[in-house]
């Protein structure tokens, strides 16, 4: 599902180099520093300084000046204001009077930190399992092995599916820790560990080839341990690889996580989404189009930026393409 190259250690200086000579990758860094800009500071600043409403204020009953004229919010067919110039309402409002442009701010705040935060949770189980099954080979390795075969069995969607309705029932209880299953935690663990064998797998092969180079024969006969091995010598080594799926799959959990609150068994209905801002406007679809073509392009500039920029640096950390660098 998602392909990257086996990269050796360092080399991040030359890589820096390579990214800015890639103009894809500037104008999508731009693009990702833009969004995160205006969902996370931005979004208060906007609620406090433009239109004075929340995500979740209702104004079905309010109305706004247009052209000297009032205008009322939701009509009394029930259809709401569409986009327009102005301060409040600039993308329109839904059927319940709330600010479409504020709700896709305050969503993309829980979009991204779900994305970025569920990616890092699963790189970094991925990269355990991986070094920990490839170095340590015997029964370890095919019990990890099974673990990431048997996940990868099922569809990631209907596996998703079946995790989130079963911890929004009874949330999530390990010893002393208990997770509502109202809590954000419950994504954001589902879709780590719908994709960990994505990742472990080829950090997993990668690590294979790499503990029968010499540097691991040396540092084995100067008497270093299996775990600082694994710290010191071979985590190193697949580190690029690492930084280059977290970029890849950050996209793909965005995307996962629109889906999953979209099914309704993602981010809370009441917690504003991008998946949850289109899963209550494609009803309206005929009559209020902005309701879900809004939320659909935010989804699709982000998770575009963030594909790009991981093939640009992909690219950059091949360790074949160095060569073509000029010093």
């Amino acid at each position: 599902m998602i392909d990257a190259p086996p990269v050796a250690a360092g080399g991040f200086r030359t890589a820096l180099r390579r990214l800015r000579r890639n103009p894809a990758a500037i104008v999508s860094a731009i693009v990702l520093l833009m969004i995160v800009f205006a969902c996370f500071p931005g979004a208060p600043l906007w609620v406090s300084h433009a239109c004075n409403h929340g995500p979740s204020d209702q104004n079905i009953q309010g109305t706004i000046t247009e052209n000297g004229h009032k205008v009322p919010v939701v009509r009394n067919d029930g259809t709401p204001i569409g986009p327009g110039l102005r301060a409040c309402y600039l993308l329109g409002a839904d059927s319940n009077g709330r600010d479409l442009f504020v709700r896709i701010l305050y969503g993309g705040r829980i979009s991204l930190e779900v994305g970025f935060i569920s990616a890092i949770v699963c790189v970094t189980v991925a990269l355990v399992l991986g070094i920990l099954s490839a170095y340590a080979g015997g029964v370890t390795d095919s019990a990890i092995s099974r673990l990431l075969d048997l996940i990868w069995s099922f569809p990631v969607y209907l596996l998703a599916v079946a995790l989130a309705t079963a911890f929004a029932v009874h949330g999530i209880a390990v010893g002393p820790i208990h997770v509502a299953s109202t809590s954000l935690a419950i994504p954001i663990v589902v879709i780590a560990i719908v994709y960990v064998p994505y990742v472990a797998r080829p950090i997993r092969g990668q690590v294979l080839s790499l503990r029968r180079m010499e540097f691991i024969e040396a540092a084995v006969a100067s008497g270093a341990g299996p775990v600082k091995i694994m710290l010191a010598e071979l985590l190193p080594n697949v580190a690029s690889m690492a930084l280059v799926f977290l970029t890849l799959i950050v996209a793909t959990n965005i995307l996962t996580e629109a889906a999953l609150s979209f099914l309704g068994v993602g981010v809370p209905l009441l917690t504003p989404s991008w998946g949850n801002i289109i899963e209550q406007g494609y009803q309206t679809i005929v009559t209020a189009p902005w309701l879900t073509i809004a939320p659909g392009l935010a989804i699709m500039i982000t998770v575009v930026s963030l594909n790009v920029l991981g093939d640009a640096l992909r690219d950059a950390l091949d360790p074949h393409a160095r060569l073509r660098i000029r010093n």
